[in-house]
């Protein structure tokens, strides 16, 4: 049933993007909350008004069958129009809440939908139209919600005020004197203080982001060495956001090494609407290590480089010739840079004192998490990551956090992406997607067959044909196999007959499907079909000439091929008509046989020099009969096998 699929699809978000960098201003203010973007609309189906109902006297009467029929069209009507209604207004929870409503009071009542027209009329409305909502969506951005961010603990850190502990600064400044780092420590009260916030209501926050660094550690300090920085800038990102790639601060700094806008441009780090690179972790570790770099070079001090790192070069540089110091705690005795930005640097060094010294802190428990393991696919075509993960077996929560720049569940459009799969899967996944037609690719799905399924059932569940699933996969019969793997191509919404069989291109807009076999080359395909090989190459988007035997391709027929036989059922290649002769001689499942099937087959190889005409003579048919036994007959070619019904 469609609804399933709309609702494992997120309807569309928001938009948050920042539009500035690291202020160059005294202090970052917090930022309005980002307006949600519009839902796109959709112009209801208008239902025919139920029945009214005659007011009941006598209680304990069942109603009649009319009038339940018009009470429940009235009911699921009712949380149909308001679903539309929330979903018009942006209010997309509400809208999915109301959505469910409606199905679960048809589907719930005791009466069967398919037993009363106007039931199924309802039914099927709803269906159409919730459907038509994800269309929408999916024209309006391809649909999919932003992620939903994480608040950056840097935040949460700059609001306390934590009394000093004496012992633990003592402690702290004789840990120092044995702590080996490329970046100065020392100890005063401003320090002692965060580090005592840490030892007890801050713990947890430290613990997870200590924690969560095992994802990162190696590839940030790969990082940070190839640009001759500190390695010890690692605590920055881990008291900016606890390495949460979607941590999002309340000023808008977004992402591990929470980067400001237009600051993020300039280092090379590009946001729309599909990616936003501050939340990559490789890249954005690699544009704050030159950021850092940078300020070092005009600050030549690491401590005013991280001050600069958050309020902005400017912001340190008039604080700087205003008091003619160029030493971070001499500023900040001066009280001339921001309150956030005097406790930024002490809460760095806390953070990189206790780290590098867990045991005295009761850290030393904290186990780290396995690095993130995976394998690189630049993709340069849209595909949503739920097809991706039923591609290589994985779950859309792993494909997520390997791709954590992605802003919504598909990749972009028109540009290229280099695409994280989990480590292993690259060569499955690139087996798997190219059975799916490119421009199917954010709407087709994969399905594990499950005992009990069988072509018709998943047919419903997917609201497509049973015949396009077939089509699809170049299934021999209507027998499915437990454990395999189908692939759905899910409607995109009805169409006309006349849409559906041609084009201006002068190609089916549908196609079929054949599995090469061994001993097929792209030419012999071709001219079976009657289409240019390069037109095969071009839909299936082959490299070069070879087609492996099992590869499915997908082939656009000439329109002028197509007849109503053709585009109502399946096609396949001519190699496979005894199958199909075989297949459509079978008893149906009323226990008679079809019209066709009772025509008994015979088969006719051609030899060299025959046509459609003398073929078709020898046998005293029309040609025009002779192609529908065999639809997919473009040309002929000596050796092909034919069909032959009388």
């Amino acid at each position: 049933m469609r609804i399933h699929r709309f609702w494992s699809l997120p309807l569309l978000g928001a938009v948050i993007f920042s539009t500035a960098c690291e202020s160059d201003g005294p202090k970052k203010t917090a930022s309005k909350p980002p307006a949600a973007a519009m839902a796109p609309t959709l112009t209801a189906a208008k239902s025919e008004p139920a029945p009214g109902t005659a007011p009941a006297t006598q209680a304990p009467a069942p109603a009649p069958a009319e009038d339940q029929v018009a009470n429940l069209i009235a009911k699921a009507e009712k949380e149909f129009q308001a679903g539309q209604a929330n979903y018009s207004a942006g209010h997309l929870e509400s809208a999915k809440d109301n959505f469910d409503h409606a199905f679960m009071t048809m589907l719930s009542s005791n009466l069967d939908v398919h037993s009363d027209e106007r039931l199924e009329n309802e039914f099927d409305k709803i269906v159409e139209a919730v459907h038509e909502l994800e269309l929408q969506a999916l024209k309006a951005g391809d649909g999919f919600t932003e992620q939903q961010s994480e608040p950056a603990p840097i935040d949460e850190a700059n609001e306390v005020t934590f009394p000093v502990d004496p012992n633990i600064k003592a402690q702290a400044a004789a840990e120092i004197k044995q702590t080996n780092s490329d970046l100065p420590l020392v100890m005063n009260d401003q320090i002692a203080s965060f580090i005592s916030y840490f030892s007890s209501h801050g713990k947890g926050q430290l613990a997870n982001g200590m924690a969560r660094s095992g994802r990162y550690r190696e590839m940030i300090s790969r990082v940070l060495k190839e640009q001759g920085v500190p390695q010890d800038l690692i605590y920055l990102a881990q008291a900016e956001s606890g390495f949460h790639s979607l941590a999002l601060s309340r000023a808008g700094a977004r992402g591990m090494w929470q980067f400001m806008g237009s600051r993020a441009a300039d280092y090379g780090l590009r946001r729309n609407w599909w990616v936003d690179d501050r939340q990559d972790p490789e890249k954005s570790t690699r544009a704050a290590a030159r950021h850092l770099k940078d300020l070092y070079n005009q600050f030549g001090d690491w401590y005013l480089a991280m001050a600069a790192y958050n309020s902005g070069p400017g912001t340190v540089q008039h604080a700087v010739q205003r008091t003619g110091y160029a030493d971070f705690w001499e500023l900040y005795k001066r009280g001339v840079l921001p309150g956030e930005t005097r406790n930024y640097v002490p809460i760095i060094i806390a953070i990189t004192i206790m780290s590098k010294n867990p045991a005295q802190y009761g850290l030393d428990s904290v186990q780290l998490d396995p690095p993130l393991a995976s394998d690189p696919v630049t993709i340069s075509y849209p595909v949503d990551l739920r097809l991706v993960a039923e591609c290589v077996d994985s779950s859309v929560d792993q494909l997520q956090e390997l791709n954590p720049s992605l802003l919504r569940m598909t990749t972009p459009k028109d540009q290229s992406f280099v695409l994280h799969v989990p480590a292993g899967s690259k060569e499955k996944f690139e087996q798997e997607i190219a059975s799916i037609p490119m421009e199917k690719r954010v709407l087709w799905r994969f399905h594990r067959v499950q005992p009990g399924d069988t072509l018709q059932t998943i047919a419903r569940k997917y609201h497509v044909s049973s015949e396009a699933i077939a089509e699809a996969n170049a299934l021999p019969d209507d027998e499915v196999r437990a454990e395999a793997k189908l692939i759905i191509p899910v409607a995109t919404g009805r169409t006309t007959k006349e849409s559906a069989t041609t084009d201006v291109g002068g190609y089916s807009k549908r196609s079929v499907a054949y599995k090469v076999r061994k001993g097929d080359t792209l030419s012999s395909i071709a001219n079976d079909y009657g289409v240019p090989a390069e037109k095969i190459r071009k839909w299936n988007h082959l490299t070069g000439t070879a087609v492996k035997p099992g590869r499915v391709l997908h082939i656009y027929k000439p329109a002028a091929e197509e007849t109503e036989t053709a585009s109502s059922t399946r096609t396949l290649s001519k190699r496979a008509a005894p199958e199909l002769a075989q297949r459509t001689s079978r008893t149906s499942a009323s226990g008679k046989k079809s019209t066709t099937a009772a025509k008994t087959p015979t088969h006719h190889t051609v030899k060299r020099g025959e046509t459609l005409t003398s073929i078709a003579s020898q046998y005293n048919l029309s040609v025009a009969e002779l192609k529908k036994n065999n639809p997919a007959v473009a040309k002929l070619r000596a050796g092909d096998v034919l069909v032959i019904r009388r």
